[in-house]
Order: structure tokens, then C-alpha cells, then sequence
């Protein structure tokens, strides 16, 4: 892991590491990636929670075992949902006629 310094003039920057001394923070980017910044204390104990979470990490454990994905087009078609006409995709209160 890296260190930054972050200078004075960076505003926006401090006002996320304000925020971040509260409570920890997801900052999601333009392209959906999402990282988490939190005081190095919290986020220490947030791992040791997270690694006594025993269903948690059973779960966590299942799925690195699974051999085998399917991709989101392959599962419509198996499902038989692939061809869905749009109005199936909102409350019936909103489709418009």
C-alpha cells in the first residue's frame, strides 16, 4: 500500500477525509469502481469484525471453490428471459399504452 500526502490546498480531498473521520467512506468512480476510505483504526477493526463474521466468511470461502460463471446473456437465455418486453421491466402503474 502506498502513502500520499495530501497538501492543505486540496480541498476536495480534505473534505472527503473529513467525512472519512466520521464514518468510512465508498467513493464510487465515473466507471463504477469503488474504494473505501476510512481512518486506518476503523478500518482495522471493520476487518477484524468482518473475519469473525463466520457465515461471512463461509460464504466468501463457497464461492472461491465455485469452478464455473455465467455471464448475465447466458443466464437470460437459460431462464428464458432474454426476450422481455419492456413494459415486464416497470410497476404496471407506469407503463404507458
Amino acid at each position: 500500500m502506498k502513502t500520499i500526502k495530501v497538501s492543505k490546498q486540496a480541498k476536495t480531498v480534505n473534505a472527503l477525509l473529513n467525512k472519512a473521520r466520521q464514518e468510512g467512506v465508498i467513493l464510487r468512480a465515473p466507471d463504477g469502481n469503488e474504494f473505501i476510505l476510512a481512518e486506518i483504526d476503523d478500518f482495522k477493526r471493520e476487518i477484524e469484525l468482518t473475519r469473525g463474521n463466520k457465515r461471512l466468511m463461509k460464504l466468501l470461502d463457497d464461492r472461491a471453490r465455485q469452478k464455473a460463471s455465467v455471464l448475465l446473456e447466458e443466464a437470460k437465455k437459460r431462464l428464458g428471459t432474454e426476450q422481455l418486453p419492456n413494459s415486464t421491466l416497470h410497476p404496471p402503474s407506469r407503463v404507458r399504452g
